[in-house]
């Protein structure tokens, strides 16, 4: 990742964080929610774990931090994506995307509450903005007569996810200043949360095994070596070089391609305002980043 230049790595990461949404509804429609996420996450465990165990990296770590690495992964990844591909059995992948805009608005609240960390009202602004102009979004949606029950589940469903993804990242930041390095950190993270949605599989008597389709293994593939391992890398990198501010540029630009993947795959069809919606979460989000970041 290092000898790539940093527009190489930022395509990268919204190229492949920008499709992934669409890649889960390859498995959506052939497995329940909860297995496509126990596969991906155990997967993507293995891989980092033994990639930085090639590396010779520590592996060994205390109790304590043990259960830290369990609560950062049950809410990060394992409950979060369970409520992300439940999502979107019921609303186009793209919308789920956008609702994410809300994040940065709900981890600077959380921060805030728990930790009293500052806040500034340029961000507040911005958050303001982005949850106003997920609403927009999702508003087409429920104008339509025959989908309104659907796409109020799916909205409560990303709603949901945003929450639980949002105490997965207050977790990991108390995590850090425990200083476990970051890739053990997320491949135990990994597993954790892979163990936690292996037991809502069964609890569920959801059947663990997925079909043998080329469709539905190559979703896997691509959702847990591109769109978890490899991504993670190239972000890194891009936050190495050019710091938080800048780098925070992908979660900005990544949604606008979901959005645009679903027009052109899954039949959605925006009207005015989803695109005066999508423009508005967008611009709350640069706000916010700008005012968190000094650019």
């Amino acid at each position: 990742m290092q000898a790539l230049p940093s527009w190489q790595l930022f395509a990268l990461c919204v190229l492949t964080w920008g499709t992934t949404w669409y890649a889960i509804t390859w498995q959506i429609d052939a497995t329940s929610p909860e297995v496509g996420v126990a596969w991906r996450f155990s997967l993507a465990a293995l891989v980092v774990l033994a990639a930085w165990a090639w590396r010779g990296g520590r592996l060994r770590f205390g109790a304590a931090q043990h259960l830290r690495l369990a609560l950062q992964g049950a809410f990060m990844f394992s409950l979060s994506y369970v409520a992300i591909y439940h999502a979107e059995r019921h609303v186009p992948s793209g919308l789920v995307a956008v609702g994410y805009a809300a994040s940065p608005l709900v981890n600077g609240l959380g921060a805030r509450w728990l930790f009293g960390a500052p806040l500034t009202a340029r961000f507040v602004a911005g958050g303001i903005a982005g949850v106003t102009g997920v609403a927009l979004v999702f508003a087409p949606q429920w104008r339509a007569a025959d989908a309104g029950s659907a796409v109020a589940l799916g909205a409560a469903l990303t709603v949901l996810a945003v929450a639980l993804s949002s105490a997965g990242s207050l977790i990991a930041s108390r995590n850090r200043a425990h200083e476990i390095p970051f890739w053990p950190a997320l491949g135990y993270g990994m597993a954790w949360s892979a163990l936690l949605t292996w037991a809502l599989v069964f609890a569920g008597a959801h059947e663990p095994l997925p079909p043998a389709t080329v469709r539905w293994w190559a979703a896997l593939a691509y959702l847990t070596l591109a769109g978890t391992v490899l991504t993670f890398a190239a972000y890194l990198s891009l936050l190495d070089r050019l710091g938080p501010g800048r780098s925070a540029a992908v979660g900005v630009m990544t949604p606008l391609l979901a959005l645009a993947v679903s027009v052109a795959f899954e039949g959605y069809r925006p009207d005015a305002l989803t695109f005066i919606g999508a423009a508005l979460a967008v611009a709350g989000n640069v706000l916010m980043l700008r005012g968190r970041t000094g650019g």
